[in-house]
């Protein structure tokens, strides 16, 4: 079978996002070949998205009518998604992922990385929510699921006991590392870079020092906005402090963390970033789609890279007078404009 494909328009290529005039051939997965032409056909092509922190299982709590702080929320063990996740069926809890799943490969998103509950089960059922479909999760298990997972993802270290022993033993394991940290406050962001983890997520209040640390010891830090915001953590363009963080050369990633409050749209999560924290549009593309190096395969387009990339068609909507396609993918774009999903060929 001829698994031979050539994609020809205006590609973002490269984690410099430079948009070129260009054939993209792809053979058994891969990119082989980034042929420049003089012209290209009105067709924008885009790395896909990795949505670098999420909690699928929270789909079964969706509008769930509640509000509340983040402590009586998500805080583990009795938050109210924790008894809401407890009170759900294996076949529910796998449908519900699936079906957030299916949305995200819909809106150009090829992976996530997710921290999963409920232990070896838990993480057993998202590992079946993926099954068949052109999905990349990095799972970060708990409660003994990291022992058949990518790796531990713990909450705040004040909210868990026996860190350093779990710690210890999912390094022993080789196992990734990720933390919680600086979610509602800076108390606990110490603590989580004495693990030197491998992902720290949201740091919404950490310190220029803290910050810093993270740069020269190449920490990422997936940022979760939308999430923050829903939740009362920030109410400000301060926090997080994401200027800060690119300014001082942190690895950002852009995520949407739980479906309970917020969908795991990269679009959307993109456009109110950019609205709310005035980024270089090349900034939040960037963070949206350099997550997927916690897969271990990142999804910038260059030659020998895996094929992870969609094209948007802007000439059936307004994006056809669009003078800056990649401002106009952060800020306007819509899984409508999708025209075609480019990571459903297998690599041989």
């Amino acid at each position: 079978m001829n698994l031979t494909q050539i994609l020809s328009g205006m590609a973002l290529i490269g984690e410099e996002l430079a948009l070129r005039p260009v054939d993209i051939v792809i053979d058994k997965g891969r990119i082989t070949a980034i042929e420049e032409r003089t012209r290209a056909p009105p067709i924008w092509i885009c790395p896909a998205f990795f949505n670098a922190h999420t909690h699928l299982a929270d789909t079964v709590a969706m509008e769930c009518g509640s509000t509340g702080d983040l402590v009586s929320m998500v805080t583990p063990p009795d938050g109210l998604k924790h008894r809401l996740l407890a009170a759900t069926s294996s076949v529910d809890l796998v449908a519900a992922m699936r079906a957030s799943i299916t949305g995200m490969i819909r809106s150009g998103t090829y992976g996530c990385a997710d921290f999963r509950e409920g232990g070896r089960k838990g993480v057993h059922a998202l590992q079946n929510a993926a099954a068949g479909l052109d999905f990349l999760p990095v799972i970060f298990g708990r409660e003994g699921g990291e022992a058949i997972a990518d790796g531990l993802g713990v909450s705040s270290t004040r909210d868990v006991e026996r860190v350093e022993q779990q710690v210890r033993a999912a390094r022993n394991a080789g196992k990734r590392i990720a933390f919680h940290a600086g979610e509602r406050d800076k108390e606990d962001v110490d603590a989580a870079l004495s693990f030197e983890p491998d992902l720290l997520v949201h740091m919404t209040h950490a310190t220029k020092k803290q910050i810093r640390v993270c740069a020269e010891q190449e920490i990422p830090i997936a940022v979760c906005p939308r999430s923050n915001w829903v939740m009362g953590v920030t109410a400000s363009a301060r926090y997080p402090p994401l200027k800060m963080m690119l300014e001082l050369g942190c690895t950002v990633m852009l995520g949407t963390d739980n479906v309970m409050f917020v969908p795991p749209d990269m679009f959307s999560e993109m456009a109110f970033t950019s609205m709310i924290y005035k980024l270089d549009p090349k900034a939040v593309l960037r963070s949206a789609v350099a997550g997927s190096r916690l897969a271990g395969s990142s999804f910038f387009i260059h030659k020998g890279a895996r094929a992870a990339l969609f094209t948007l068609d802007p000439c059936h909507s307004a994006l056809a007078f669009s003078h800056d396609p990649t401002a106009s993918i952060v800020k306007r774009a819509q899984i409508g404009a999708i025209g075609n999903n480019v990571f459903n060929l297998k690599i041989q």
